[in-house]
């Protein structure tokens, strides 16, 4: 595989794995760094794509209330609210769980519904995408320097 096209697959991984649509990164990542690709560059690319993806979300969420009720709505009214009382109870720093899964692609969704500030929505969601990957990636490479 061509280094762009690996790179290329990984950016596009991380940003559908942000959205609402269920596909993780994480294996895409490691994948790519047990193949000997370079650490930052991965870290980089995959960090765009996750962020990238939570950007559409948040944006999603601004223009949302119109659609909500909506059967094709990717998100059911229950899980919606639950994100929403979540996301008013703890607020803002909430998002520093954006890369949980399941739990954090709604959360960035909601940020957008509550009105969060984009500067604001764009820190936290960045520190948390980014510690995500970075995590990942020296638990990986230290297993292999063990290996």
């Amino acid at each position: 595989m061509s280094d762009s096209l690996a790179y290329a697959g990984l950016f596009l991984t991380a940003f559908i794995a942000a959205t609402l649509l269920p596909l993780q990164s994480e294996a895409a990542l490691v994948g790519l760094l047990l193949a000997d690709y370079s650490p930052w560059l991965l870290i980089g690319v995959a960090s765009a794509g996750n962020i990238l993806g939570s950007i559409i979300n948040w944006l999603l969420g601004r223009w949302i209330e119109r659609f909500r009720h909506k059967r094709w709505f990717p998100v059911s009214e229950a899980g919606l609210v639950r994100a929403q009382r979540w996301y008013q109870k703890y607020g803002k720093w909430s998002l520093l769980l954006s890369w949980v899964p399941v739990l954090g692609d709604p959360l960035t969704l909601v940020a957008g519904v509550l009105r969060e500030r984009f500067a604001v929505f764009l820190l936290l969601v960045s520190v948390a995408k980014i510690g995500r990957y970075l995590a990942l990636a020296a638990i990986t490479l230290a297993w292999v320097e063990m290996g």
